[in-house]
């Protein structure tokens, strides 16, 4: 039987270790060669059908591996946070036994230390080793919206959420950022520290809102694209934050903006606004948005930290150590650029049923850095109802006058909410009356941005082809039929001659450029 000892782990130890476990011979299970993979504050050995992820014995402050019963205790926590979202690849926590020069993985006698037991996956299926597409992304917003959906949130007595409990890592970050940094950096984290600081201050009316309506929940903590994986074409998101409950009981828009930060990073920033829109659509939380920046600022400065750390350990070979410069001066960058203040713009979509506009919509997000507020999806939340949902079989007609008028005030609070957090906003609606087109020109006029009204043309008979193609197909969020295409010939109200100033018209039955259309939209042509 095993039986844990109480031993202090050194750094040569650990080393001597790993260099035991190593031998294929230290396993109980076939195994022809050992791989080794290290990061700053671990150490994963990939053995036949496994891996073994060891912790190192540091105390980082952030984080505390220094005593085999802490290491143990997280291996535990380790296995239950992964198990949430990945819980066919997180089998065990194993112990180590025998002495660091011939340690064995399980085995009888006092255990020097423990390992979390996986299931081994192709390296090749990580997010980072792999090209990302747009489905794997929208794939990745349903599972993270489904995990936010289902996780606890933070008890209101707890300090998680608080506004010191958000600056302090985000202060600790720089402090390990600095000794890495070149002579010439130097001015520039002052400056994004500097930053931090004063949103942090200018949003503590939203952070203390976001802790009180229940955004601050257990978390993953550190989903980037090294954390995420496709097996056997399933999304496994893995490794999330044991170490600290401070780092993963954050707000579910900190969560997304890591990933958001981390596509920029790998030259996805169309991908990333893909991501950001379908969580959006998923879980309706606009509100967060204006808290997204700050959060891509941190995110940026997390990875920074990490390299720091790693350049700071003594086995970092000279050709890695430069290239980690490179990488902690592209973080630097990347952070610079969330800081700078935009004006945004707000396109409202117009057309009739089948004219095309949430298609032109859903491409134009490739093109636009916008954020997409579709009325389709909003009127179904009003009422409770999902995305898919059908809503004469469920709660009764929603299409009423009154209806749509709260479906729009709702559309237009939250454009409200993101033009003023600097965000571009499409408003994907008919806007066929014209007191919904004012309400909107008026708030573009009171915010001082551009506003552009991009209307969808086809013929009627295009029109109805779609609706009825649409209704075959299914899937879409869009319950309109060629009843509701009759009542909006019969009812549309023409734009006026002050609205013609904003108006860009696309004839929806031919090819479209898309590229060459947000340029348009961009420029107000």
């Amino acid at each position: 039987m095993a039986t844990a000892k109480a031993m202090t782990m050194s750094a040569t130890d650990f080393e001597t270790l790993v260099e035991g476990l190593l031998e294929p011979g230290a396993y109980p299970h076939p195994v022809s060669e050992v791989e080794r993979i290290e990061t700053h504050i671990s150490v994963v050995l990939l053995a036949g059908a496994f891996a073994y992820k060891l912790k190192k014995p540091l105390d980082l402050g952030f984080l505390d591996f220094s005593t085999l019963a802490r290491r143990h205790s997280l291996c535990g926590e380790e296995l239950r946070l992964n198990r949430r979202l990945a819980p066919e690849i997180y089998l065990s926590v194993e112990p180590v036994t025998g002495a660091p020069a011939h340690p064995r993985i399980g085995g009888e006698g006092e255990v020097i230390e423990y390992a979390v037991k996986m299931r081994r996956f192709p390296q090749e299926a990580l997010l980072s080793r792999r090209t990302v597409t747009p489905d794997v992304v929208e794939r990745i917003a349903v599972r993270v919206a489904d995990f936010h959906a289902g996780i606890p949130t933070a008890a209101p007595d707890s300090d998680y959420g608080s506004q010191a409990a958000v600056l302090g890592p985000m202060l600790e970050n720089f402090r390990h950022i600095r000794p890495g940094l070149a002579a010439g950096q130097q001015g520039r984290i002052d400056a994004i520290e500097a930053w931090t600081r004063a949103h942090a201050e200018a949003l503590q009316g939203e952070i203390a809102e976001r802790r009180r309506e229940g955004h601050v929940r257990e978390c993953h903590g550190d989903m980037h694209r090294g954390n995420i994986a496709i097996i056997d074409d399933e999304v496994v998101i893995f490794d999330a934050i044991e170490f600290s409950p401070a780092l993963r009981w954050i707000d579910t828009i900190s969560e997304v903006a890591f990933l958001v930060m981390d596509l920029d990073e790998g030259g996805y920033p169309v991908l990333g606004r893909r991501f950001l829109n379908r969580y959006l659509e998923l879980t309706g939380d606009y509100a967060g948005l204006p808290l997204l920046d700050f959060y891509k600022v941190y995110r940026a400065m997390v990875r920074a930290k990490v390299i720091a750390i790693r350049l700071g350990q003594a086995h970092v070979e000279a050709e890695e150590a430069a290239a980690d410069r490179r990488d902690l001066a592209r973080y630097l960058s990347l952070a610079e650029g969330y800081t700078r203040a935009h004006r945004p713009t707000l396109v409202l979509m117009h057309g009739l049923s089948g004219s095309g506009k949430s298609w032109l919509a859903n491409g134009l997000l490739d093109h636009l850095p916008a954020i997409r507020i579709r009325s389709d999806i909003e009127r179904k939340r009003l009422f409770g109802l999902g995305a898919d949902a059908d809503s004469a079989a469920t709660v009764g007609d929603i299409y009423t006058r009154e209806a749509t008028a709260r479906t729009y005030e709702r559309l237009r609070g939250q454009a409200r909410t993101l033009l003023t957090a600097g965000y571009d906003v499409l408003v994907d609606a008919a806007f066929l009356r014209q007191e919904q087109r004012r309400a909107f020109l008026a708030l573009a006029d009171e915010l001082g941005c551009p506003c552009r009204i991009l209307s969808a043309q086809a013929p009627e008979a295009v029109l109805r082809a779609r609706l009825e193609a649409r209704r075959r197909s299914g899937g879409d969020p869009s319950e309109a039929d060629e009843r509701v295409l009759d009542l909006q010939l019969g009812s549309q109200e023409p734009l006026t001659g002050d609205e013609r100033d904003h108006l860009i018209s696309i004839d929806t039955s031919g090819p479209l450029e898309l590229a060459g259309l947000a340029a348009r939209l961009i420029a107000g042509e």
